[in-house]
């Protein structure tokens, strides 16, 4: 049985581009909040369902936080496995294909049993501006007040 793809609706477009021009990943009441800032009047429930059709076809890679709460990025590399790494401090998210690293995980997962393994890779770290940023002095409360958003 193939995948159902839902029709493309205004509201829906409107997500799919907003989403595109987030930072990193966002939840569905800061692309909300981004929408509405822009003059939307889209609904947060059509927000939530649309982030939602989006990940599930593949187009939006969804991740859930400690907070339990699920933010959204867009994906780029539809279709092929790729994994994600996260700067804590500012969100900036890049997509990395990590063959190697997926044949440890199949073998690791077959010594002990398992099959069909489904590696997802969320990579924390800080990208190369964050740390040069945690390296200056001056730039430190800046560093914090960015961090406090982005947890």
């Amino acid at each position: 049985m193939g995948q159902i793809v839902k029709r493309n609706t205004r509201q829906r477009e409107e997500i799919r581009v907003a989403l595109d021009r987030m930072d990193g990943f966002v939840s569905a009441q800061d692309l909300h909040a981004a929408l509405h800032e822009g003059g939307s009047r889209i609904g947060l429930t059509t927000v939530y369902r649309g982030l939602s059709d989006l990940a599930e076809e593949g187009l939006a890679d969804s991740l859930r936080g400690t907070d339990g709460v699920s933010r959204y990025h867009p994906c780029h590399t539809q279709g092929r496995r790729h994994h994600h790494l996260i700067c804590r401090a500012c969100g900036r998210t890049v997509e990395v294909e990590m063959a190697e690293t997926e044949r440890t995980i199949r073998s690791a997962a077959a010594d002990h049993g398992f099959t069909d393994p489904s590696p997802i890779l969320e990579i924390f770290g800080l990208c190369a501006a964050c740390s040069s940023a945690a390296a200056d002095p001056y730039e430190e409360s800046r560093q914090q007040r960015v961090g406090r958003q982005c947890s």
